[in-house]
């Protein structure tokens, strides 16, 4: 009888996951056998090719392109990952205060942009940002003296794309935060206020630790978010000026369907992976002995 049940159970937990198993198969794991397994063939984007080892490798170390779109994807990083954090705790604090209709109200304005294609959200900050006649132009001239075409200048283009970014994506960790801080009991906040603590001292001694898990897994996925990036580049500045823009995707795009370079776009692609794989987990750990 005994084994007889916990046959039943094993089939029926089988069961349960198969599906997921199998997708998980289909659509991830083997996809990303094939990636590391072209990456050492000099196969086109369809077709076999010849294996050549470390040749793909050594041939994408060679190139300055290479380096330059780690370093591109590097500070696009550092202009969204922390400020998109940041403000999305800064507006989830305000946020919270509020009541009823008026809360929704502002969450709902706050999350459209998060739903809208990416598409539209360039088009709408390419008319923003227009030398001519956008809207913006009035804040950077009263700053800089001048208009500015941001998407042409070097300097201009890569910031740019990191406030659209910030723009389009802070909704979804803003609910993240508004749900962290609503998990916390106001007890907590009453106790204080009756010994005397300040907001300032609330927030230091009961916010930001009971948010804290809710700040590291914000930053967790904003760092593996942001260090895909592509849509953004590609439609605003298509790496350019100069390859100010370019970054790591934007160099698989270009070996594997430009070119034709199925096995050294496929490099490239296993070294974002990795930069993903070990930048996330080191990032995470740091952040969870932090929160300790």
């Amino acid at each position: 009888m005994f084994s007889s049940e916990r046959r039943g159970k094993t089939l029926t937990a089988i069961i349960m996951i198969a599906p997921f198993l199998t997708a998980y198969l289909v659509v991830f794991a083997y996809p990303v056998y094939k990636m590391f397994a072209l990456s050492f063939t000099d196969a086109p984007l369809i077709g076999v090719g010849q294996w050549v080892g470390f040749g793909n490798y050594v041939k994408l170390f060679g190139q300055k392109l290479f380096y330059t779109s780690v370093w591109n994807t590097g500070y696009f990083v550092l202009l969204t990952v922390i400020p998109n954090t940041l403000i999305g705790l800064g507006l989830a604090l305000m946020v919270v205060r509020l009541k009823g209709w008026l809360q929704s109200l502002i969450l709902v304005l706050f999350f459209i942009p998060y739903i809208l294609p990416v598409s539209v959200v360039t088009q709408i900050w390419q008319w923003v940002l227009d030398q001519q006649f956008g809207i913006a132009q009035y804040i950077i001239e009263f700053f800089t003296g001048k208009r500015i075409s941001v998407f042409r200048d070097p300097v201009w283009a890569m910031p740019m794309v990191a406030l659209v970014t910030v723009w389009w994506t802070n909704g979804f960790n803003l609910l993240l935060f508004i749900a962290g801080l609503r998990n916390i009991p106001q007890d907590y906040y009453e106790a204080a206020m009756l010994d005397g603590a300040t907001r300032l001292q609330c927030f230091r001694r009961i916010t930001w630790p009971l948010i804290w898990p809710v700040t590291a897994l914000v930053l967790t996925l904003q760092l593996i978010l942001q260090l895909k990036i592509f849509d953004q580049v590609y439609l605003m500045t298509e790496g350019g000026p100069f390859n100010s823009t370019y970054v790591l995707l934007q160099l698989v795009y270009r070996e594997a369907f430009r070119l034709n370079h199925g096995g050294v776009g496929s490099a490239v692609a296993v070294m974002l992976f990795l930069i993903i794989v070990v930048v996330s987990v080191l990032q995470y750990q740091l952040l969870r002995v932090r929160g300790r």
